[in-house]
């Protein structure tokens, strides 16, 4: 990608002068896009800012002494200390063309990470609602950067099938089992009351009359955990591995981790109960937690160790999970028992996304999982539409909290920003179909793509260059949202590009073929960044 080229080739120069002039270690070259009030230039780079004190000098004199370094480059120094890039109009066709000519390889990168990405990972107490399809599509889409990326990613959905929660629901669907059959039962303290908890009931064969609460229990599991498959396969998303925690206690996984702890010195005995020294200047927690109880019964803490555990005996060298609001303060913990084994800091981070405010008109639709009041994953891709849910959820950063207007997803118009990307892709496409049936044949010469000079055009070409260091921001961030932002701006530009340049001229065969050519450019680009995002890219709306 033409920028990447470009920033290694910055740095490579900016820092062996830095470097005769006597600073070791040059900080590194970023670029940005050239401000509004440079026309002129396209690229800007603050790197004279970051230099001024190590070379002492004033940021803008290192600005024009640097300048003058970079040879063969179209530049220029400006206050306060910024250097300015010009791409040549060749520089951007070629780049173009590249686009053209692989557009699944266009914004790959050489990434060596090897990552445990785990996500959704929902109780099987109930349906999939809401919160847990914002991070789907937060986990999916992030998945998908990161692979494109060039990085090994490993995706997993924990399935919490053991505990108190199992028994609470088994308790539960068997009372409804019974009341469905005239018996007297009622719903255990802290129950699950919700309607599904019937259906599920309803679902139980001949042989369940002989059942207990835990026969009840797991079949409710098995039969929630295959709703949960299918929800998600229908949301465009797959799992690498559906992780048990019974496979955990199976392998007597929270016991060796256990071992491991105690071998390290970090467990001990108080009022009968084990604990894991997780405070002190050191960590990041507040206080020690348990780890057995003092009736002997393993915590919930102990077993997500073992599961971070096996994540690392299975080859991951960095662990991601991704968790709803309610687990923020159970972030400090888990660092601290990732480190407690051993492992360098780091290793283990959380993505934290807030919660979601289902709006339908200005009626707010509330969610509670044990009262059984809330919107399933299903109910509101069949009512807003699978684009629509996981590009709305995108639009977002994880820490900020979300109102989803179901009927701004619904619209076919420009004010839905899902319609707005999609239907570019949709207008090139007919574009084209008009163009064969005009008989518009041939490519565009070199010359013909590098006179395109339109405002609008550059604009467009620019924003394709681009798209590499978007995806660079997403993999840093571990966030899809700037890849949807910039989907929405790059639509902004080529419906200005549109309305200002007709596309087919037959008075001007070559600069149709070449405005044929970015127009190409275009909706590959945003077919590729669309299905990074699991989202469509419609040829006909």
């Amino acid at each position: 990608m033409i920028l990447e080229r470009l920033q290694k080739d910055l740095e490579s120069r900016l820092h062996a002068w830095a470097k005769s002039e006597g600073v070791d270690t040059p900080t590194p070259v970023l670029l940005k896009p050239a401000p509004d009030n440079l026309p002129d230039f396209d690229l800007s780079t603050p790197w004279p800012l970051s230099m001024a004190k190590p070379l002492k000098s004033k940021p803008l004199e290192v600005a024009q002494r640097a300048a003058l370094t970079l040879e063969g480059i179209p530049v220029s120094a400006t206050p306060p200390g910024f250097i300015n890039i010009k791409l040549s109009p060749e520089t951007l066709a070629e780049n173009l063309k590249s686009l053209i000519a692989a557009p699944g390889d266009y914004g790959k990168g050489e990434g060596s990470r090897n990552i445990n990405l785990e996500f959704v990972s929902a109780n099987p107490t109930g349906p999939v609602h809401v919160a847990s399809a914002r991070a789907a599509t937060l986990g999916d889409s992030l998945a998908r950067i990161l692979k494109h990326r060039g990085h090994a990613v490993h995706t997993e959905f924990y399935v919490n099938d053991a505990g108190r929660q199992v028994e609470t629901l088994g308790l539960s669907v068997k009372a409804r089992y019974d009341q469905a059959k005239g018996k007297d039962a009622e719903i255990p303290e802290g129950g699950y009351l919700g309607d599904y908890i019937k259906d599920i009931a309803a679902k139980a064969p001949q042989e369940a009359e002989q059942w207990d609460a835990a026969a009840f229990g797991q079949f409710a599991i098995e039969l929630n955990l295959a709703g949960h498959k299918t929800d998600m396969e229908n949301f465009g998303v797959t799992f690498d591995r559906w992780f048990l925690e019974s496979e955990l206690h199976e392998e007597k996984a929270l016991d060796l981790v256990l071992k491991k702890l105690k071998g390290l010195g970090k467990v001990y005995e108080k009022d009968g109960a084990t604990w894991l020294d997780t405070g002190g200047e050191d960590g990041e927690d507040d206080k020690d937690r348990v780890l057995i109880r003092n009736d002997g019964r393993p915590t919930y803490f102990l077993a997500d160790i073992a599961y971070h555990q096996d994540k690392i005996n299975r080859g991951a060298k960095e662990l991601i999970d991704i968790w709803g609001a309610d687990h923020h303060g159970y972030l400090p913990r888990m660092k601290d028992a990732i480190t407690a084994l051993g492992y360098a800091k780091g290793t283990f981070q959380a993505i934290i996304h807030q919660l979601v405010k289902l709006l339908r008109g200005k009626e707010v639709v509330k969610m509670s999982k044990r009262a059984g009041d809330f919107v399933t994953l299903r109910e509101l891709v069949e009512e807003a539409g699978l684009d629509a849910t996981r590009y709305f959820f995108a639009m977002r950063t994880p820490n900020a909290h979300m109102n989803f207007d179901i009927e701004l997803a619904k619209k076919k118009s420009n004010e839905n920003p899902v319609f707005y990307v999609q239907y570019v892709h949709a207008r090139v496409c007919s574009i084209f179909r008009e163009a064969k049936d005009r008989g518009v044949e041939g490519e565009a010469s070199d010359a013909a793509l590098a006179a395109l000079d339109h405002p609008t055009e550059r604009a467009l070409l620019l924003k394709l260059a681009w798209f590499a260091e978007v995806l660079r921001g997403c993999e840093k961030e571990l966030s899809p949202t700037g890849l949807a932002t910039y989907l929405g701006e790059l639509a902004g530009l080529y419906h200005k590009f549109y309305e200002q340049c007709h596309v087919l001229d037959t008075d001007a065969p070559d600069k149709t073929k070449a405005r044929l050519t970015l127009c190409a450019g275009v909706r590959a680009l945003i077919a590729e960044a669309l299905g990074l995002l699991g989202v469509s890219a419609p040829e006909r709306m």
